[in-house]
């Protein structure tokens, strides 16, 4: 699977089926790896960071998960990309684990959360091994503590570790167990939320306009109008400079 260049960021290419199987093939054997879902959210962190770049640069695989990354690969590369969301991924990935008999752990948010995953995923997929569910403090963790959750989660040995501490906190823990951590990690956020039916999304025809974020921010104004109001703009921004300016898109060429 071949990553193409956004802006600063390497968004990797394929069919959803490919990504569901290009998972499990990073989980064979319990090899430490770690899947990012980049939204233009996410794009715009790595351009203002160069530390969260490499971070998300040197990801086994960055998921198209926002419409208009997958429509920014369609642009620069001529190349047709669906969108490959977490939301829907993740039931996905659960599906294909029970099939497979393989083993996932839910590692973030909270313990209420935490208890309604476990309750959907009884009926959803009733024969999937859970390893494990852990909900972090939300406070800076002793070496000793973070090495003790380490322990936890290699002792379970899961398959794949599906974490939730929202971007970029989710991105920098995945990096920084990068070898650590004995699975195929995927910083999936705010699907935990949907999947355990405690947000509910839009129509798919409304999704396929990449209005999503106007229902979320909806939802949440003040926890969220910087995101998209500010972000959402600079991503617009962006996009003028890459497309209209020969310097910016002949890196984009240079560095495909």
């Amino acid at each position: 699977m071949e990553k193409k260049l956004v802006f600063n960021s390497l968004i990797s290419t394929g069919s959803f089926s490919e990504f569901v199987n290009r998972i499990f093939e990073l989980s064979a054997n319990k090899f430490s790896s770690y899947v990012c879902f980049a939204n233009a959210h996410m794009v715009v962190e790595s351009y203002k960071d160069p530390d969260f770049n490499t971070v998300l640069n040197n990801a086994d695989l960055v998921a198209p998960d926002g419409g208009p990354i997958s429509k920014m690969i369609k642009v620069f590369h001529k190349k047709n990309q669906q969108r490959v969301c977490g939301m829907d991924l993740v039931p996905a990935l659960l599906e294909e684990a029970e099939k497979r008999g393989k083993s996932v752990y839910f590692f973030g948010t909270t313990d209420e959360v935490l208890d309604t995953i476990r309750k959907k995923a009884e009926t959803h997929v009733p024969n999937l091994k859970i390893a494990g569910t852990y909900s972090p403090p939300f406070r800076n963790l002793s070496q000793e503590e973070k090495e003790d959750i380490i322990k936890m989660i290699n002792d379970s040995e899961p398959d794949l570790l599906f974490v939730a501490l929202g971007c970029p906190k989710q991105e920098k823990w995945m990096a920084e167990h990068m070898g650590k951590v004995n699975a195929c990690m995927l910083g999936v956020g705010q699907a935990f939320l949907t999947y355990a039916g405690l947000e509910q999304r839009l129509p798919k025809w409304a999704r396929n306009l990449s209005i999503e974020w106007m229902y979320r921010f909806y939802l949440e104004p003040k926890r969220l109008w910087k995101r998209y109001l500010v972000t959402n703009s600079f991503f617009i921004l962006l996009f003028l400079k890459y497309k209209f300016l020969p310097k910016s898109q002949k890196k984009i060429n240079q560095l495909s």
